[in-house]
């Protein structure tokens, strides 16, 4: 089983419309799913034109497929922390976090598996473990539960806002303002749905970033943000708004790249906050650039 639960963040989105704005299927897959009553609202089978509330709470339900068993596998990993709640990792650039359109080994729960007796279940087979997610081209931190306990407490501190999670980027392009706040909208791209672009307040996804310049150089920022909210490609849009994409990114960045060795985006998760579910203390992590991200800063000095 492939679970997956959704907040509702406003009132009167159709859950149709909803879902194809924040999940990675069709919306005839969407139906198909109601129709099984595999999408729950609140608890309670509901039709594609159930009219949402915000706090509504939405759980899918996915096909099981044959194709989805998870098999550990050997994959070094970063292991920054661990107790017998929770592990924080160091995720290279390139891994993808758990599998998924056409992905099926070679992740970090792949890894998880082989590394870890136990793993939290709490959303799915495939995820175990998993409480928030990195684009496969993002490095940095991300924390694991290994129980359900665990999981459960961690997700609550991300989508109450109380964990803090903090990016380090080069960004193309000189910010004039030393610091600020992007709040904007994020919507699927109509022509790709693997993309997002932002929209105005009555449709898509609310989303707010912060940021902060750390150094300006002649034609790139070295900039810090801070996500209000943890949308998809969230930080990689709102860059691109302001008009200076993330440096290596392929899908929000410029065309004609200048560092065309670059493998991905230079955008790293360097910190990350949260209270141990366990006892309530607060905890703090912090990993350094990637050697390629390090090496590029240096040339701009």
């Amino acid at each position: 089983m492939n679970r997956e639960i959704i907040i509702a963040e406003k009132d009167n989105d159709r859950l149709d419309v909803f879902l194809t704005e924040v999940l990675d299927i069709s919306r005839s897959q969407i139906k198909k799913l109601i129709d099984y009553g595999n999408i729950l609202v609140s608890g309670e089978k509901v039709k594609s034109g159930k009219s949402l509330k915000k706090g509504d709470i939405v759980e899918i339900t996915y096909f099981d497929e044959p194709a989805t068993t998870l098999i550990p596998e050997e994959i070094p990993l970063d292991i920054v922390y661990e107790d017998e709640d929770l592990a924080v990792i160091n995720k290279p650039q390139g891994m993808v976090v758990h599998p998924g359109a056409g992905v099926h080994s070679g992740t970090l729960a792949n890894a998880l598996m082989y590394h870890f007796s136990s793993l939290s279940t709490s959303f799915g087979s495939i995820r175990p473990g998993i409480v928030h997610r990195l684009d496969k081209d993002t490095s940095g931190l991300i924390v694991v539960a290994k129980n359900d306990f665990a999981h459960m407490n961690l997700a609550a501190q991300i989508a109450e806002k109380h964990a803090n999670r903090i990016y380090r980027a080069l960004l193309e392009g000189v910010i004039k303002e030393d610091s600020g706040v992007i709040e904007k909208n994020l919507i699927r791209d109509k022509k790709d749905r693997k993309k997002f672009t932002v929209t105005d307040a009555s449709s898509g996804r609310y989303a707010i970033t912060y940021y902060k310049v750390l150094e300006k150089f002649q034609n790139s920022t070295f900039a810090e943000f801070k996500l209000g909210t943890g949308r998809t490609h969230q930080i990689r849009v709102h860059s691109r708004f302001l008009g200076h994409p993330v440096i290596g990114d392929p899908v929000y960045g410029y065309k004609n790249q200048e560092y065309k060795e670059l493998k991905g985006q230079l955008l790293h998760a360097y910190k990350l906050e949260f209270d141990h579910p366990r006892d309530g203390q607060r905890m703090s992590f912090c990993c350094e650039l990637p050697k390629t991200f390090e090496t590029i800063l240096k040339k701009q000095q």
